[in-house]
């Protein structure tokens, strides 16, 4: 996979750059990195604590991996397609805080740590307004030469 990661843009241009797990959910990454870019609305989140999210991602049709509901802050979820047990089925979170998820969800990238305030910043605005549209991309790996 020549992606190392993701941007997320907000429609104010600020942009936060996250990580793929590609050790711990590498089919996971390369699912959700297949979708890109894509935009959509994220509400705050009610019951899981400091988190963003979206009940309309694109499919992500991958097993369970790396799937738990401790989440620490910062780390990006999905909940994949093929899960069918599942409440969190094509759900996309974002916890920039203290959070437990409401079902397991594929755990598969961070942010990073000099745009975990800007994040910071994103969930306290969402959690404020109601809900912001963002733009994920993807964030490529710079080549040697």
């Amino acid at each position: 996979m020549s992606e190392a990661g993701f941007y997320l843009y907000t429609p104010d241009g600020v942009r936060i750059r996250f990580q793929y797990y590609l050790d711990h959910a590498p089919l996971t990454c390369e699912a959700f990195a297949k979708q890109l870019p894509f935009s959509r609305l994220f509400l705050h989140a009610r019951y899981s604590g400091s988190e963003i999210w979206t009940g309309d991602m694109p499919p992500i049709n991958v097993i369970q991996e790396n799937a738990s509901v401790w989440v620490c802050s910062g780390e990006v979820v999905v909940g994949p397609e093929s899960a069918k047990r599942t409440s969190t089925i094509n759900c996309l979170g974002i916890y920039y805080g203290e959070g437990k998820g409401v079902d397991a969800c594929n755990i598969f990238a961070m942010v990073l740590e000099e745009d975990r305030d800007a994040l910071a910043q994103l969930g306290e605005l969402i959690w404020k307004s109601g809900e912001l549209e963002l733009t994920f991309e993807r964030l490529r790996v710079p080549s040697n030469g």
